[in-house]
């Protein structure tokens, strides 16, 4: 694999602030159309713009790239910040689901898109350690 979680390498590899945030609309685009996501999307109340913005800047940095986030909306522990959420095994899986159908449409390398894949299950997980389950 290329240089990918090596200083800025899988920011670059991403597309930097614009490429992520690509990823992101059409991660919440395969949110609002997959029917299997529709208990997920529903954690979201409302407009999108706030959340998308979030996760995109986090990603920006997570990715090796400016610490967008921290500059805008202050420090964040993914886990914790998920904690009052009901994730079980269920919507881990949905989350990467609708993931990894939006990497489909990103110009991105076939072996970067598994690496990115590989690397969003971690804080997925431990956000299902740490968040309400039922």
């Amino acid at each position: 694999m290329a240089d990918f979680g090596k200083f800025d390498g899988s920011y670059i590899a991403a597309g930097e602030e614009v490429g992520v945030r690509k990823l992101v609309d059409e991660f919440y685009t395969q949110m609002e159309t997959l029917t299997e996501a529709e208990h997920i999307r529903a954690m979201h109340k409302g407009d999108l713009a706030t959340i998308k913005d979030k996760l995109s800047l986090f990603l920006v940095g997570w990715l090796g790239g400016p610490r967008l986030y921290a500059d805008k909306y202050g420090s964040i522990s993914i886990p914790q910040a998920h904690q009052y959420l009901v994730i079980n095994e269920v919507e881990r899986d949905t989350w990467l689901l609708c993931m990894t159908e939006a990497l489909k449409d990103q110009n991105y390398s076939d072996d970067f898109k598994e690496y990115l894949i590989q690397q969003l299950a971690i804080p997925a997980e431990r956000i299902r350690h740490v968040a309400k389950s039922f």
